[in-house]
């Protein structure tokens, strides 16, 4: 069997993509994600991305992700706005863009430059019960204390439709074995019974994050853009950036810029770029 895909990237956070608009989603598509995904073994990505017909019929598509290990993600800032990417150039050339997914509900995606689209990412919540997280009290959860791997931490969680746990370093975020140690730990804390994405953040001025990524189901990656969003989220709530303006974000793999508006809704705006197309033989 062969299967036709495409690969790309936004700020580094690369995915499988595949069209199903017409065929539908493959069979096992979790476990085609785990071994599609496999650096240096396979095509190698932070997970896959299937492009269905909408939900709704007001929509142009639906995007349905899955992790590097197989289990479906919730959702993918950076994904979402590859899709449109891949949509844009596929056919749907229109400068706005709406996509359904199958359990963040309706993306708005907004072409704002060539390769370059915003990201309608919905309102944030820091409540216990839509991360989900337990023992650490209903929320806001702002800088309360956690023990992970031997050590206490402050951490702030926010819920952008996937969990996300924050943690502010007055150094240089973690990279490396570090970043393995620290993260995992965190993401597998009995804390979040479903497990987390950690981001761990210096605050570099008002206007400007530095950011490393450990996410659930794929580990280290050079960048996430849900996490960028909770990560600026975080920092405007405990007052350290201001809200309604755009605060960048520097990760391993590039530069997000994201918004906090009045109403806790939250934008995000970055490439999304076609690495290659190919065909696998499956």
């Amino acid at each position: 069997m062969k299967l036709e895909f495409t690969k790309m990237q936004g700020a580094g956070n690369d995915y499988i993509y595949l069209d199903c608009r017409h065929g539908g989603l493959p069979a096992e598509a979790g476990q085609l994600a785990a071994r599609l995904s496999r650096r240096r073994f396979s095509v190698g990505s932070d997970g896959l991305i299937c492009i269905a017909p909408p939900l709704l019929a007001d929509a142009d598509a639906t995007m349905v992700m899955f992790n590097a290990d197989g289990s479906e993600g919730i959702m993918c800032g950076n994904g979402v706005r590859c899709v449109a990417e891949y949509l844009y150039t596929h056919g749907v050339e229109k400068d706005l863009i709406e996509l359904d997914t199958r359990q963040a509900g309706r993306k708005t995606l907004y072409r704002v430059g060539t390769h370059q689209w915003r990201a309608g990412m919905g309102r944030f919540s820091t409540r216990a019960e839509d991360l989900p997280a337990v023992g650490l009290g209903a929320g806001p959860l702002l800088e309360v204390p956690l023990v992970a791997a031997g050590r206490p931490w402050q951490v702030s969680c926010i819920s952008m439709g996937n969990p996300h746990c924050v943690v502010a370093c007055r150094e240089a975020p973690p990279v490396g074995e570090a970043l393995a140690l620290w993260g995992a730990a965190l993401s597998q804390h009995p804390a979040f019974p479903r497990g987390t994405n950690v981001e761990f953040v210096r605050v570099e001025s008002p206007s400007e994050l530095t950011v490393t990524v450990w996410e659930r189901g794929s580990g280290a990656t050079l960048a996430c853009g849900t996490g960028a969003c909770a990560a600026v989220a975080a920092q405007v709530l405990t007052g350290r950036c201001p809200r309604e303006k755009t605060v960048e974000v520097s990760l391993p793999g590039g530069r997000l810029g994201v918004q906090v508006l009045a109403d806790d809704t939250v934008l995000l705006t970055g490439p999304a770029e076609t690495v290659f197309s190919g065909t696998i033989v499956l």
